[in-house]
């Protein structure tokens, strides 16, 4: 339930705050004096339309913030729910559920749980046809509760057979793209015929025939400086040398070295010969190792960062194609199971279908029986059931919606599709007088419920609401007598200017302030005779 209203800077409404509580809270007052602002307040803080020309004259920002007292949610700190939406003049929105910021979509979900608003311009949950079913199951209430959970139950294992099918290519023209496109990869990487170490060896090639000028004549001159400067004069010095390593054999020591050397150095230019002829110039292998890098790289960037990943994918795709080729049988098997299970789930659908068929009738009557106590005799509601034929559902196999005609010779329509804001009240409190047992909605909210009724659609009205109230907190903002007789909680809303601007001021009646209230609005004055129809009213209510 709502226990604290608290509104800022909307319209005409300064600062107001509202202790509301259980049972039927009626709101009256005097035209023009802020009754519809509340109403609109209750409709942004449950994630509803806003429009800047709301904000109070002269201010920059408006504020909605509302306490409910709900011990059962998740949400609830202390049984306590505090949800706020400020709005600017800039159009930035701030919305928040126990200080945690949300947005206005996940606002409106989360109020969706609590609040209905039933008037011109609301966005009640009995409007959205996906909710339908649930108010007629609902209504059924444990006529078929266990056939429900089986169903659910046989649905959750077809959900999860489907799944495990999806998730092994239980789809065939799914498996054979998988395949293809897994061979593909293969056939593509072995061709490539890819080795360890290759990319750094193409590398280095590339690096020396980029620099094969360069190299070259490097090489060339050293190769001239080794013979010519080296190995010639080292040989001459081997040769002065044999002639005196007689004498000494330290001598004959130092000719000994020098001619390792001499052999050493004629290795050393072999080797650089060589590597001249390394570095000769070949345009085509060039192209060919260009080609050889180009085509790794575009390996890289598709199955690994390295040859080594590239090569260790080609395995586990290897892996791959051998298990989608062994799955028949399992396959097999799953879509037998998944076809049993279909079998039982329909049985039990079509049992659910006709149950569901048969309780619609009884609640479209008990809801026709309500729009004729409320003056809408012309008015039929048909609620109807249609089974599909080729889809689960997790509730079963039907979709439910509501329709209604309001008057003779007319076509009948969808529920939203009531044009009159009067009309539309009167429906959802009749379809909400038949179902206040089974609807799990704490607060329920009815403006324009009063247009163009009076006499005995006015007692109706005010002793439906009154029901409704015995399981649900219910405001209502009413000009007829006979509703706020009956109200448990009654709030006089009047304005007041100070400082030459007009503000909105709310008080919660007492016995004698009510009385006084009901004799107002029955007759325009507070006199002998509108007061004693007030307490007579006010009686009925006690009775």
């Amino acid at each position: 339930m709502i226990s604290t209203l608290h509104i800022k800077n909307i319209g005409i409404i300064e600062d107001l705050s509202i202790d509301f509580n259980n049972g039927l809270n009626v709101l009256t007052g005097e035209t023009g004096a802020g009754k519809t602002l509340i109403i609109d307040s209750l409709q942004i803080i449950s994630g509803g339309r806003f429009s800047k020309e709301m904000i109070r004259k002269g201010e920059n920002h408006s504020f909605v913030e509302l306490c409910m007292y709900e011990p059962e949610s998740k949400e609830a700190i202390d049984g306590n729910i505090i949800v706020s939406r400020e709005i600017n003049l800039n159009g930035k929105n701030m919305c928040k559920i126990n200080g945690r910021m949300v947005t206005v979509n996940e606002l409106k979900k989360f109020m969706s749980n609590f609040i209905e608003i039933h008037g011109q311009n609301d966005n009640q949950n009995l409007l959205d046809k996906k909710l339908h079913l649930n108010y007629l199951d609902g209504f059924i209430g444990n006529k078929f509760e266990n056939r429900k959970k089986n169903y659910e139950e046989l649905y959750k294992e077809y959900c999860n057979i489907k799944q495990e099918l999806k998730n092994n290519y239980g789809d065939e023209k799914e498996k054979q793209r998988k395949l293809d496109l897994l061979q593909y990869q293969k056939n593509e990487i072995e061709e490539a015929g890819l080795k360890q170490n290759e990319e750094d060896e193409l590398e280095e090639k590339r690096r020396i025939m980029l620099n094969s000028e360069k190299i070259s004549s490097n090489l060339q001159e050293a190769d001239k400086l080794i013979s010519e400067s080296g190995i010639d004069s080292i040989s001459m010095a081997i040769r002065a040398l044999e002639k005196i390593e007689n004498i000494d054999e330290r001598y004959e020591k130092v000719s000994s070295n020098l001619k390792g050397i001499y052999y050493e150095l004629q290795e050393l230019s072999r080797d650089v010969n060589n590597f001249r002829d390394d570095v000769e110039f070949n345009e085509q292998e060039r192209d060919y190792i260009e080609e050889r890098l180009d085509l790794i790289h575009s390996l890289k960037r598709k199955y690994g960062n390295t040859i080594k990943e590239i090569l260790n994918y080609k395995e586990e795709i290897k892996l791959e194609i051998e298990h989608i080729e062994n799955l028949e049988n399992y396959t097999n098997k799953l879509k037998a199971k998944q076809k049993e299970v279909e079998e039982r789930m329909k049985i039990l659908a079509l049992e659910m279908h006709e149950i569901r068929k048969e309780y619609a009738e009884s609640l479209s009557k008990n809801i026709n029986e309500e729009l004729e106590d409320l003056e809408m005799k012309n008015a039929k509601i048909d609620i109807k059931v249609k089974y599909i034929e080729d889809e689960y559902l997790k509730t079963g196999k039907d979709l439910v919606a509501f329709y209604i005609t309001t008057n003779k010779g007319e076509d009948e329509k969808e529920l939203s599709k009531i044009a009159s804001g009067g009309e539309m009240s009167r429906t959802m409190l009749a379809i909400k007088k038949v179902l206040a047992d089974s609807d799990k909605m704490p607060i329920l909210v009815f403006d324009e419920i009063d247009t163009g009724i009076s006499g005995k659609a006015a007692n109706s009205v005010a002793n439906k609401l009154k029901k409704i109230a015995n399981r649900h907190q219910v405001m209502c903002i009413s000009h007829l007598p006979n509703i706020a007789a009956m109200a448990d909680y009654n709030y006089f809303i009047s304005k007041d200017v100070c400082n030459e601007r007009t503000k909105t001021q709310i008080k919660l009646l007492d016995e004698e302030e009510v009385i006084k209230e009901i004799a107002r609005i029955s007759s325009g004055e507070i006199n002998e005779i509108s007061l004693k129809y007030a307490n007579e009213l006010r009686n009925k209510k006690a009775s």
